[in-house]
């Protein structure tokens, strides 16, 4: 799967990679809308029930890519992007198969945990683009990045939802034959773009998820942030953990209307992303960006639990694009703090502090649903585990302020 770079690295490049990433988001989105009936159909559920099984998948998902992500970034340090961002995308085109087929809720699972160990190609295609982008351009890079994923976010769910009212386990097979077009598109057009003077021995005890946090306190400033991503994931993790099934709940929507919210999600979110960053950062510089974006996605959450019809949802969505800028700001912030050689470990060891803290907050946050929805509570709202997340944003933006401040009197960036 070695394919030298003829030329030097270029924006044609990191074109390549973020159609790549576009296209794997294409993927996930397009089972998304029909995951709750495919639950409820094979486990023989109600909503409930199935909220709080959805939510311990997708926390099986997240422990797959928390064990397996620091493994494949280290792996991209030491052989190349190339080769391990197209066995990530194989490997999920075999999965979204696998799971169109599975009987039952154990094999749903054993899915799941497929799509996690393979869905790494995200870290390997952040390590890329810092291999192409020079360190003062990559929080604009890393928002184009967030941009290609929105946009996939954006075809995925919408084309998932019309498909689903085929039949919840159509668009798994869809899923399957982007995955695969992917593969044989990043095997003709994707090049390696680090160089072999910049790779390094691999190690497994730099590999090893854990051992991230003691590589990273190595470097000045690095570990207060993964505190700060830690929290900011874990808070926003109430989304994957419940929006459909609230959705199904709250206004009795459809699998297509669940599609087109999470579509017009998306595309506001990729809108901020794509054509913001790079101007709000240059006027305003990244913290003032990042803590903005953070302030947004708090009231935002809490404006979803207080959302009365979908006219509101979607104008909260305007409120929420903004903090399309918190995540790729805050990446690139860390990738300063770290050499040019440890690029991948750093986007594997961000990998595995997002998925620990998806992995908890999809479970947390379900199980709050779950239990405000089960049948003969004194107290039925779907809107709880909204109300819940605002509170710990709140700690999230008042943790950046404090680490701002702490920087400014330390005089680091």
């Amino acid at each position: 799967m070695s394919r030298a770079l003829s030329s030097p690295p270029s924006r044609h490049a990191a074109n390549f990679v973020m159609l790549t990433v576009f296209l794997d988001m294409v993927g996930f989105g397009l089972i998304m809308p029909v995951m709750p009936a495919l639950i409820e159909e094979v486990g023989h559920t109600g909503i409930d029930q199935a909220a709080i099984i959805g939510g311990w998948m997708f926390a099986a998902f997240s422990l797959a890519q928390f064990a397996f992500a620091p493994l494949m970034g280290n792996l991209s340090d030491r052989y190349g992007r190339r080769p391990l961002l197209l066995l990530a995308v194989f490997g999920l085109g075999l999965d979204f198969a696998f799971s169109a087929v599975a009987p039952t809720l154990f094999w749903l699972f054993v899915g799941r945990v497929l799509a996690g160990i393979c869905g790494s190609s995200w870290v390997i295609a952040n390590a890329y683009i810092a291999d192409v982008t020079q360190p003062e351009g990559r929080a604009r890079a890393f928002a184009m990045m967030g941009a290609a994923l929105s946009v996939g976010f954006v075809i995925g769910p919408a084309i998932g939802g019309m498909l689903g009212e085929f039949g919840p386990r159509v668009p798994f097979w869809v899923a399957a034959a982007v995955s695969m077009l992917n593969f044989v598109y990043g095997w003709f057009v994707l090049p390696e773009t680090l160089a072999p003077q910049n790779r390094r021995e691999f190690q497994w005890s730099r590999a090893n998820p854990f051992a991230a946090f003691r590589v990273f306190a190595t470097y000045r400033g690095v570990l207060p942030m993964c505190l700060l991503m830690g929290l900011y994931f874990f808070s926003t993790s109430v989304y994957p953990a419940i929006w459909s099934f609230w959705g199904i709940a709250k206004f009795g929507w459809s699998e297509g209307m669940v599609g087109l919210t999470l579509a017009m999600f998306g595309l506001v979110t990729g809108a901020f992303q794509a054509g913001l960053t790079g101007p709000v950062v240059a006027r305003f510089g990244e913290a003032r960006t990042a803590m903005f974006g953070l302030a947004c996605s708090m009231l935002a959450v809490l404006g979803y639990g207080l959302a009365t019809g979908v006219v509101m949802v979607f104008a909260l969505m305007i409120l929420h694009g903004p903090e399309g800028f918190a995540h790729p700001v805050l990446t690139a912030m860390m990738s300063r703090r770290v050499p040019e050689d440890a690029q991948g470990e750093l986007q594997g060891g961000i990998s595995a502090i997002t998925n620990v803290a998806m992995l908890a907050g999809t479970v947390f946050y379900s199980l709050v649903f779950g239990h405000f929805m089960a049948p003969g509570r004194a107290w039925q709202s779907p809107d709880i585990a909204y109300w819940v997340a605002a509170g710990f944003m709140v700690l999230t933006l008042g943790l950046f302020v404090l680490l701002k401040r702490r920087e400014d009197r330390l005089g680091t960036v």
